[in-house]
């Protein structure tokens, strides 16, 4: 572990992939205190995240970092309340309602094309991975702020995003939390911003009389108190758009090298008729959702999930006590040979071939913490690629070379993504 340390901060994907390649489905990494378990067996992975999930807990040093800037909200929390809170905000994320939202998605996508796209004849290097991240700002901001999109609120937007990288930064710092370093500093003084931020959101929602039907309303309703609130309000905030937002520039960057799967997918949106929904678009739009799924299964957003275990238990035979850390990572087992034929390949048609779910297929985790935002994130992806593609063709430049994944807060294309976009001769409205 010492001598891989350099090489788990350079590149931890790559360290995974190899660990997983040379010991196995179960990997043991020789750290002080209790065990720490690479697992990729799908049957191991699927007790951790399902049928043990009450053993196996949030509780690990991943969840503890990106909780201090999110406080315990859903995706963070180790404690068992967390089960009301999902309560809570599970109306606003209703396939009626995420279907309602299907208009406002294509409304903020077209806002961000017309203003970070300039309207030439001839092709145009664009980095998609910066318009991916706007587009996402703007749509989350829709859903969960709706009733209140004033400046105040891009600013809560703005100052999650910024605080989501700070605490990147601060899980690769060998520094304690208590040094004054000017990065705890910096983290300490992004955290207040978001909690005045945040609070004067609710004040001022709450002083309206009417509290909205966005996420925003719908936790004011429930009755949580404005620290809970805070809390909702700023994971769902980096939750929901720094992962859209890498997921569209890596499925860009992938219809971008295959001409042909991009041309199906502009074909499949152009002849449907009405508004794109949110929701079931694999009966609607079976192609765009494989090119989708594909993506996610070579670019995971969450490239990595972590559990400890309350008590002792068992995985891949081995008895393990508890305290447990369990690691998973969506990376590795979505590139498993033996699961996936041709795995570095793109192929959406593997999706289209065999629709049934995969237990080694969790973009979105799996069990009783399932992302609850996927149906939207789903919905938003293929909204956003519909207005993209039937107004761009968006190609590879010259002396292209593919930009190397970064584990960020999601799984972001290191130096952004330059892409190529040509205004179509008659773009879609």
């Amino acid at each position: 572990m010492m001598r891989d340390f350099w090489s788990i901060r350079a590149d931890p994907l790559g360290f995974l992939c190899a660990a997983r390649e040379r010991y196995g489905d179960v990997v043991a990494f020789p750290v002080p205190g209790p065990p720490a378990l690479l697992i990729s067996d799908p049957v191991d992975v699927r007790r951790v995240l399902q049928t043990a999930a009450r053993t196996w807990s949030k509780d690990t040093i991943q969840y503890r970092a990106l909780a201090r800037v999110t406080g315990p909200g859903l995706l963070a929390s180790a404690e068992p309340d967390w089960i009301e809170h999902r309560r809570l905000a599970a109306p606003a994320f209703h396939h009626q309602r995420l279907d309602n939202l299907g208009l406002h998605v294509a409304e903020a996508t077209d806002r961000m094309l017309a203003t970070e796209v300039p309207l030439m004849r001839g092709p145009q290097i664009v980095d998609v991975a910066d318009l991916s991240l706007r587009i996402a700002l703007n749509v989350v901001g829709d859903a969960i702020l709706s009733a209140d999109l004033s400046e105040q609120a891009h600013r809560l937007l703005e100052a999650s995003s910024a605080a989501a990288r700070l605490v990147v930064r601060r899980g690769q710092s060998v520094l304690p939390e208590r040094v004054p370093s000017a990065l705890n500093r910096r983290l300490s003084s992004t955290r207040r911003r978001l909690d005045v931020l945040c609070l004067q959101l609710i004040e001022t929602r709450r002083a309206a009389g009417s509290h909205g039907d966005d996420l925003l309303g719908l936790l004011i309703e429930g009755g949580l108190s404005d620290q809970a609130i805070r809390d909702e309000l700023v994971t769902m905030v980096i939750a929901g758009h720094e992962t859209a937002a890498a997921a569209l520039a890596w499925t860009l960057m992938l219809l971008a090298e295959d001409q042909g799967a991009q041309d199906r997918v502009r074909n499949e949106v152009t002849r449907h008729a009405g508004p794109i929904p949110m929701t079931g678009t694999p009966a609607v739009l079976p192609w765009t959702r494989a090119v989708i799924d594909e993506s996610l299964r070579l670019y995971p957003p969450a490239w990595v999930i972590s559990r400890k275990s309350r008590q002792p238990d068992v995985i891949g035979g081995l008895d393990v006590p508890a305290g447990t850390v369990a690691i998973i990572s969506p990376w590795v087992l979505h590139r498993r040979p033996d699961a996936w034929p041709s795995a570095e390949r793109f192929h959406p048609q593997r999706f289209l071939d065999d629709p049934a779910p995969r237990s080694n297929y969790l973009p979105f985790g799996a069990g009783p913490r399932l992302c609850i935002g996927r149906d939207f994130a789903l919905g938003e992806m293929t909204i956003v690629l519909s207005r993209i593609l039937t107004r761009y063709r968006v190609e590879v430049p010259r002396h292209w070379s593919r930009p190397s994944p970064q584990a960020d807060v999601a799984v972001r294309p290191s130096g952004g993504m330059p892409l190529q976009l040509t205004l179509l001769e008659a773009p879609q409205q």
